[in-house]
């Protein structure tokens, strides 16, 4: 396979009229990939950056067999590559002189890529996280059920929300600003969120989700405080997110997970989530010149 086989654009229409439906083809593994662009097309690249994003995809006999997108200012984010894939998309990208922060991609590309992109560049890839999709198959509801009850969040909560959304980012180790300057801008303003609150009307927990997409809704994110954790509000807010997902049409739930974060995990195993694949994210730390 030669480095020139990807084929480039930084056109976003472009990119998905000739690669949307592979990527609406296998709707649940690329739904990182799908939301992403979804999000680009809404809001422009300029949200992202003074940079242009870029689009790659493969071909072989008119059929497109992977591709690739980067947001400006963001890494390399590529579906499930086989090793030849991912060092020719390496060879290419290193020779055209791009730069790459980190690659998030399942977690066998992800590897193979980081390995190849340290040897065309010299960058040492640093894995940062290891996550895990899971699909809901039958919703199995907690029991008991915590007292309260599930509500929609709206724009009186705004402030609350902020500031639970803020905690989850720190809690996961996401470097953003959200506040009511920066929240239009970030990954948490273009969901649907839910509380769930105790019975004198007090929020607990909360849980977002993302539009659907190609028929799949990504439970995202959901928190609970810290001091209100271990009584089963979380189950209760997903629960109650998941299913109202099913009764919107969504053909498929699906949220990550933490990997190495067994109470998560286990949770989501009891509501009903089921693993698909394993994530892997790599920083890169560029050679010394």
């Amino acid at each position: 396979m030669r480095p020139d086989d990807w084929q480039l654009t930084e056109d976003v229409d472009d990119f998905l009229a000739r690669a949307g439906g592979f990527l609406r083809s296998r709707p649940v593994p690329h739904i990182a990939a799908l939301t992403a662009i979804a999000r680009l097309r809404a809001r422009g690249a300029a949200a992202y950056g003074p940079e242009a994003p870029l689009f790659g995809r493969l071909e072989d006999a008119g059929e497109v067999r992977a591709t690739f997108h980067r947001l400006p200012s963001h890494g390399l984010a590529p579906t499930p590559l086989t090793p030849g894939q991912a060092e020719a998309l390496a060879a290419h990208l290193a020779d055209l002189g791009h730069r790459l922060p980190y690659v998030s991609a399942e977690d066998r590309t992800a590897t193979a890529f980081a390995e190849a992109w340290q040897r065309r560049t010299g960058a040492t890839p640093a894995l940062r996280v290891r996550l895990r999709l899971h699909r809901l198959g039958t919703l199995t509801p907690p029991r008991p059920v915590p007292a309260g009850r599930g509500r929609a969040v709206g724009e009186e909560d705004r402030e609350h929300l902020m500031r639970w959304c803020a905690e989850f980012a720190a809690d996961v180790g996401e470097a953003v600003t959200i506040d009511a300057g920066s929240w239009a801008g970030t990954r948490f303003a273009d969901k649907r969120y839910t509380f769930w609150e105790t019975p004198d009307g007090t929020p607990v927990s909360m849980a977002g989700a993302n539009p659907m997409i190609a028929g799949v809704v990504q439970v995202d994110p959901v928190h609970t405080p810290a001091p209100l954790r271990g009584r089963g509000y979380a189950g209760a807010v997903t629960a109650e997110v998941s299913r109202a997902a099913r009764a919107a049409g969504a053909k498929a739930v699906v949220l990550y997970t933490n990997a190495a974060n067994p109470t998560s995990n286990a949770l989501y195993r009891r509501l009903g989530y089921r693993p698909v694949v394993d994530w892997a994210v790599y920083d890169f730390a560029e050679a010394a010149r």
